[in-house]
């Protein structure tokens, strides 16, 4: 009988950087590739309308991957975007973001939408992540959950023409046609 060997945040360090993405998962290593063009032109539009939205009204800050959010010594996540709440600033330091962001986002890919859905809206749940936006790409929508209790509620889906707010930013009124352009 084997025994499951369980990764720590020192073994995570010691990875090398070679153009993978790694993460930790309850001590279990994920590795995924880079992600295709499609999703990175996705990640940037969004993060800079999330960054002037969030910076005019002095909110907090934005952060794209890659970024470790290191959410336990065997759990450690490379959202696409991050946002963390002005309350939230001190979890940053030197080796990332230190325990959970106000807000993780996850940009689906095929090879990993199966982990974003799953794996990882269960452990940002249980590391008490407040919100968790899915970006799904070929629907052109995205799904915006709320932490209540210990798991996620569906509190929005943003589709079609008409401009959407997802929690937690009421007063953000989101162009979905301009991120896919």
């Amino acid at each position: 009988m084997s025994s499951r060997v369980v990764l720590t945040y020192r073994d995570f360090e010691a990875l090398p950087a070679d153009g993978r993405r790694y993460e930790l998962h309850d001590g279990e290593l994920s590795v995924t590739a880079a992600p295709a063009p499609d999703h990175q032109h996705v990640l940037l539009e969004l993060a800079v309308v999330l960054r002037a939205f969030v910076n005019e009204r002095r909110l907090g800050k934005i952060f794209v991957s890659p970024i470790d959010c290191i959410l336990s010594d065997v759990t450690v996540v490379e959202p696409d975007i991050v946002y963390l709440a002005r309350d939230r600033l001190s979890a940053v330091s030197a080796r990332g973001i230190e325990g959970p962001p106000t807000l993780a986002v996850e940009i689906l890919s095929p090879s990993t939408a199966h982990m974003d859905r799953g794996v990882k809206l269960q452990l940002y749940a249980r590391h008490r992540v407040p919100y968790y936006w899915i970006v799904d790409l070929d629907a052109r929508a995205i799904e915006g959950y709320v932490l209540k209790g210990e798991a996620y509620e569906l509190a929005a889906r943003a589709e079609g023409a008409e401009p959407v707010s997802l929690p937690p930013f009421p007063d953000l009124r989101l162009d979905l046609f301009s991120l896919w352009a």
